[in-house]
């Protein structure tokens, strides 16, 4: 009777035992795993952070215009700093030689790009070229874009349409008797340039609305939202109405391009402004329609992405392009040196001609200059589009986990006094002697990117910079209105998809006579 006992009360303890091994030994080895990992996250060396609050991390920082807030944080944390948007850590690049890591040395891992509720919505699921993953689908519409639209051949190919368009500003100006909103003009002519280039005919004129659609659909790309960072307030983006707003503007373009899409294939659009007389006259509908035929790439490209690629062309080719000429005209009637010495460039090379053509350009050194400033000065988007890393990484030092989303401050880097004398100065000056170009591979100077998710539209863009801002220096004399000095000039910016003026830029325009200087020469005499 005393074994059996013995024997059934051994029995308990090591049922006992057994159930409380394997109750503590689960919770003693999910305790070793938290100090692990704790101890690992602490050997890395990750970079200079600021103090961050729960649930918000670093956002309440931010502030309206987050690439001036970043910059003044990057002063007392460095040019590579890690925040927090909730609880995406966020890599905040601030100088040329970091940005120089992440775009040419680890490009390949730093080519992804981070997905946002908004990208979805207004770009087609992000399947346009600006904001897909990193993939062979981005290969192949990145290839498309390059190769077939916005090659340097194709682009030459449109001369005469810039040629016409920029005339027919001119001629719009001459005809005014007093001030021109000159904000208006630059966002109105290249609208109708990519129009006619992208759809083969001028969109928006007699009371259309498709340069509010763009204008509307800017404010919202450009716009930031809490829910991509804090998955449950994601809620907010449908009670403010944001999301809904969203959808709406992303109907109508859809709309838009379908009925742009319909009229190519039917033939039945009318009133077209570019001539056919060739192929390479063919507006972007045409090439994207003929490739999906023929599958000239070696793969299949559908309906969306055809839409998606014609978005992209007017998101980046009609809003950063006006800006710059916009900041470009502003600073020129706050300098009115500069604007005297860019005229006298422009007129002494035209000659006797009417008006400046492309031909032109190619002896405009100064002219040249005055955009590099302007690019420098006014970074079009200030904050490059986000990247993603794929892979953990070091970058000088600093240990950059996969997932980390990137952010390069292009407008704090353009005005480094360790890279530029007197570096909130508009002094052109700078580039007459100076290698430094925006193509990407200069890291001082980046307002298109650089690497392999640089914009492919940059010869496009600045093909219409010079050629607008030479014809308006050559034509006209300018003059801020009510004896406004140039210092004097409000320079308020807004930050949308783009850093544009906050008040629309007024001038007076006064007609230049090619006699002036005989004129002038007569009287000295």
């Amino acid at each position: 009777m005393s074994s059996f006992l013995q024997t059934s009360l051994s029995h308990q303890n090591f049922h006992s035992f057994t159930m409380l091994f394997f109750t503590i030994f689960p919770l003693l080895l999910s305790l070793l795993f938290i100090i692990k990992k704790w101890y690992f996250n602490t050997k890395k060396n990750s970079p200079p952070s600021p103090p961050r609050f729960p649930l918000l991390g670093n956002l309440h920082q931010l502030g309206l215009f987050p690439h001036r807030t970043l910059q003044t944080l990057s002063h007392k944390y460095g040019p590579l700093m890690l925040l927090y948007f909730g609880k995406v850590p966020v890599l905040v690049v601030s100088s040329s030689d970091a940005a120089s890591k992440v775009m040419k040395t680890h490009d390949l891992v730093f080519s992804d790009r981070p997905q946002r509720k908004i990208f979805d919505i207004m770009l087609y699921g992000s399947k346009d070229v600006a904001s897909c993953a990193y993939g062979e689908y981005w290969r192949q519409v990145r290839s498309l874009s390059v190769l077939h639209l916005l090659s340097n051949k194709r682009v030459q190919s449109y001369r005469r349409v810039r040629e016409e368009e920029t005339s027919r500003m001119m001629e719009h100006i001459n005809k005014s008797t007093s001030c021109v909103n000159l904000s208006e003009l630059c966002s109105r002519i290249t609208n109708d340039i990519t129009c006619r280039v992208t759809l083969g005919k001028r969109y928006g004129e007699e009371g259309g609305v498709f340069p509010e659609l763009m204008l509307e659909f800017g404010e919202l790309l450009g716009s930031f939202f809490i829910g991509d960072y804090i998955p449950w307030l994601n809620w907010l983006g449908k009670v403010n109405g944001f999301y809904s707003r969203a959808e709406k503007v992303a109907k109508h373009l859809d709309d838009f391009f379908e009925e742009v899409i319909e009229d190519h294939i039917s033939g039945s659009r009318f009133d077209r402004d570019v001539s056919v007389d060739s192929e390479e006259s063919d507006d972007f509908v045409d090439i994207l329609l003929s490739v999906q035929k023929s599958n000239a790439i070696g793969f299949s490209i559908d309906r969306t992405a055809i839409k998606g690629l014609l978005l992209d062309m007017f998101a980046a080719g009609t809003d950063t392009t006006y800006t710059v000429l916009e900041w470009a005209m502003t600073e020129l009637l706050r300098h009115q040196t500069v604007m005297q010495k860019l005229q006298d460039e422009v007129r002494n090379v035209v000659g006797n001609k009417t008006q400046v053509t492309e031909e032109d350009l190619v002896n405009m050194n100064y002219l040249k200059a005055v955009i590099k400033e302007t690019l420098r000065l006014h970074v079009p988007i200030p904050l490059l589009v986000p990247r993603k890393s794929m892979e953990d990484i070091k970058v000088n030092g600093y240990d950059i986990a996969a997932g980390t989303q990137v952010i390069v401050n292009a407008w704090a880097i353009a005005r480094d006094p360790s890279i530029w004398d007197e570096p909130l100065e508009f002094k052109p000056e700078r580039f007459m002697n100076s290698s430094i170009d925006f193509k990407g591979f200069d890291f001082e100077l980046i307002p298109f990117g650089a690497g392999r998710r640089g914009c492919p539209g940059l010869l496009f863009a600045i093909a219409v910079n010079e050629l607008v801002l030479a014809n308006l220096v050559y034509h006209f004399h300018w003059k801020l209105p009510n004896g406004v000095a140039g210092e004097d000039l409000d320079m308020s910016e807004v930050v949308s998809f783009t850093c544009h003026r906050k008040y629309p830029l007024i001038a007076i325009p006064t007609k230049y006579e090619k006699n002036e200087e005989n004129q002038r020469g007569k009287s000295i005499m």
